[in-house]
C-alpha cells in the first residue's frame, strides 16, 4: 500500500493532492451535518466558490445530499469514509505515526487521527468517532463497560449508534461526579450511550473527591456497593487522559494543593491518580470508583486523549502498561515523538 501511495505521489501528485482535500470536506461535513456551505467555508477556512465545485462533485458521485437544511453525507459516503481509513492513513502520513508511536509507548493498537485537537473541534469529534468505532468492534454480550468523564469520551458518547449486541451491555460511571459541565459528567455520559445503543446502565451518585470518612460512610450504602461490584467486573474501560494541574483545579483543589502538585511534578491524571513524567504516582485522591489495580485487570482499555499539550500526559499514563489501545491525534502524537527520538 505504501509503494503505491508514493507511486501515486510522484506520478500524479494533483490526484493524491485533490484525494486529501475531498476526504477532509466529506469527513467534516459527516461530522457537522446538516451544514450550508458558507458555514462549511468558515469551518474549512476556504471560499463558497472554490467549495462549491467540490461540493457538486462529491454530490454527483452520490456521497453528498444537499437539501434547503444543508449538505449531509449519503450511506454511500459513510460506507466510503470507513473504507478509506486504511489509505488516507497513509496519505497522511499517520500509519507510520501510530506504528512509531506504538512502539515508543509499548502500547498493543494506537491509532492516530490527523490534526491537533487543541487547534480543532473537528479532531476531537474524530477522535470520538474512531472511539466509538473501537467500542463497537470490542464489545460483547453482556460486558459492563466502565466509563470515565471528560470531552474526549463526550466525543465517543455522541457518536455511538445501535447494534444487537449493545442490549446486553451495561455502561457504568468509573468514577463519581467532578466539579464541571453537567454534560461532560460520567452519570450523564453513561445514559447517553446507553440511549444511543440500546444498552442499560447504571449512575452512581457519589462526588469524586471525598474525605476519608465519607468513604467508609458510602461503603455502608448498598447502591454504593452494588455499583463498585460491577465496575469491578468491567471487561472494558474508556477514558481520557487528563493534565494533572486542569483536572486538580476542576476538583476545586486549594492553591496549597495545586503548588504540592506542581512540585512533585505531576504531568498526567487518569482515575483520581496523579502521575509524573516517569509515570510514578505522586499522589492518589481518596475516593469510590475504579483504582488503578482494577484498570490493570481489565480486558480491554481503551484510552482517548488528543492536542499537543497532552502529549506528556499521555506519555506519563503509558508507563502503567495496562492500555489495550490508544486513540490519540497527530499533533500529540508529534509531540511525543519528538520529545523523544
Amino acid at each position: 500500500m505504501r509503494a503505491f501511495i508514493e507511486l501515486q505521489t510522484k506520478l500524479v501528485p494533483d490526484y493524491v493532492q485533490v484525494l486529501q482535500k475531498r476526504y477532509m470536506l466529506l469527513l467534516s461535513i459527516q461530522h457537522l451535518q446538516p451544514i450550508g456551505r458558507r458555514a462549511l467555508a468558515q469551518v474549512m477556512n476556504s471560499t463558497e466558490r472554490i467549495l462549491r465545485a467540490e461540493v457538486d462533485t462529491l454530490k454527483e458521485s452520490g456521497l453528498l445530499d444537499v437539501t434547503s437544511l444543508g449538505m449531509s453525507v449519503t450511506e454511500e459516503g459513510q460506507r466510503l469514509l470507513e473504507q478509506a481509513e486504511l489509505i488516507v492513513g497513509e496519505l497522511f502520513g499517520l500509519t507510520e505515526l501510530a506504528a512509531r508511536l506504538q512502539q515508543r509507548l509499548n502500547i498493543p493498537e494506537v491509532i492516530v487521527v490527523h490534526g491537533d485537537a487543541d487547534q480543532s473541534d473537528l479532531v476531537k469529534r474524530e477522535l470520538g468517532r474512531i472511539g466509538a468505532r473501537v467500542i463497537r468492534q470490542r464489545v460483547q454480550e453482556d460486558d459492563v463497560v466502565a466509563v470515565t468523564g471528560g470531552s474526549s469520551i463526550a466525543s465517543v458518547a455522541a457518536q455511538l449508534k445501535p447494534a444487537p449486541v449493545f442490549r446486553s451491555v451495561q455502561f457504568v460511571p468509573a468514577r463519581g461526579g467532578v466539579g464541571e459541565q453537567a454534560e461532560l459528567q460520567a452519570n450523564m455520559l453513561v445514559s447517553l450511550m446507553a440511549a444511543n445503543t440500546g444498552a442499560q446502565y447504571r449512575l452512581f451518585h457519589v462526588p469524586d473527591r471525598l474525605g476519608p470518612d465519607a468513604v467508609q460512610s458510602l461503603l455502608a450504602e448498598p447502591q454504593v456497593v452494588e455499583v463498585l461490584r460491577l465496575l469491578q467486573s468491567a471487561r472494558i474501560i474508556l477514558h481520557g487522559i487528563g493534565d494533572a494541574l486542569t483536572m486538580a483545579k476542576r476538583r476545586k483543589y486549594a492553591a496549597r494543593e495545586l503548588e504540592q502538585l506542581e512540585r512533585a511534578g505531576a504531568v498526567a491524571e487518569a482515575f483520581g491518580y496523579y502521575f509524573d513524567e516517569r509515570g510514578e504516582v505522586v499522589e492518589r485522591m481518596p475516593t469510590l470508583g475504579l483504582q488503578l489495580d482494577n484498570v490493570k485487570e481489565a480486558e480491554v482499555v481503551i484510552s482517548i486523549a488528543g492536542g499537543a499539550s497532552k502529549a506528556k500526559a499521555i506519555l506519563s499514563f503509558a508507563a502503567q502498561s495496562c492500555q489495550n489501545v490508544l486513540i490519540t491525534d497527530e499533533g500529540a502524537a508529534r509531540a511525543i515523538l519528538s520529545g523523544t527520538d
